[in-house]
């Protein structure tokens, strides 16, 4: 048979879900600095790597404008020993000339080798560059995004926060003073939760088992009952009732 709630008591446990969900609002208010920093963290690190490709880049390109001077200098002096070689009146001059010419031939050869080197890394750099301006591109979208989202979650938490502030005013106006205070101190002591549901003869919060008597009258929902244990105000939401309000619930045994 049904039998109609203690009304302090529904209001104890509508209290509770307004201060239970107002404190994971003002939680989730307090973590959007934390989440801020993991922006600026995520955008960061795109930068970073696209500064280290970047100045991957620059440090080819530097080398091998240093290689391409000294092969510059080595045809100077490959010019100038071709010029000597027209000049030579012994055999023995023009072996040494000739000699300086292949040395100075097969440096030159060295050093266009190291400038290929150079300009086929000089590719792979630019392609990672290239990569690295879009991935920071797309991250910066992406954050900007969740910046956005992240903003109208604030608005409609600080909305919902005011909307449950006046809620909870009118329901405290209500509730018998002495059982509010006996509400709050609980709340105070045990992590902002005051109230629990009893279930199998157990205390849904802290597990402890209910003295029979004790379960039999919370069962009826007609007067305030606390846990002997830890003095949350107890309540026992019916079969049917529960099953309404939650049709993937598992029936208790």
């Amino acid at each position: 048979m049904f039998r109609p709630m203690n009304p302090d008591l529904q209001r104890v446990i509508t209290l509770q879900q307004l201060d239970s969900a107002a404190h994971d609002a003002t939680r989730r208010l307090a973590e959007e600095s934390e989440r801020e920093k993991a922006f600026d963290v995520r955008l960061q690190l795109a930068r970073d790597q696209l500064a280290t490709a970047r100045a991957r880049l620059a440090e080819n390109q530097n080398a091998r404008r240093i290689v391409e001077k000294e092969v510059a200098v080595h045809q100077g002096r490959l010019s100038k020993f071709r010029d000597q070689l027209m000049e030579v009146k012994t055999n023995r001059e023009y072996q040494t000339i000739q000699h300086e010419i292949e040395a100075a031939q097969n440096g030159v050869k060295l050093l266009e080798e190291k400038v290929l080197e150079h300009m086929i890394e000089a590719d792979d750099f630019t392609v990672a560059v290239k990569r690295g301006e879009v991935e920071l591109a797309a991250e910066e979208k992406a954050v900007d995004a969740d910046r956005h989202k992240m903003l109208a979650e604030s608005g409609e938490l600080k909305a919902a926060t005011e909307r449950m502030a006046s809620e909870r005013a009118v329901l405290v106006a209500a509730i018998d003073q002495r059982l509010l205070a006996i509400y709050e101190g609980v709340a105070k002591k045990r992590n902002g939760i005051a109230v629990a549901e009893a279930r199998d003869g157990i205390c849904g919060i802290c597990h402890v088992r209910l003295r029979p008597q004790v379960f039999n009258t919370v069962l009826r929902n007609e007067q305030i009952l606390q846990c002997d244990y830890c003095n949350r105000i107890l309540y026992h939401t019916p079969k049917t009732a529960a099953a309404a309000a939650d049709p993937h619930r598992q029936p208790t045994q």
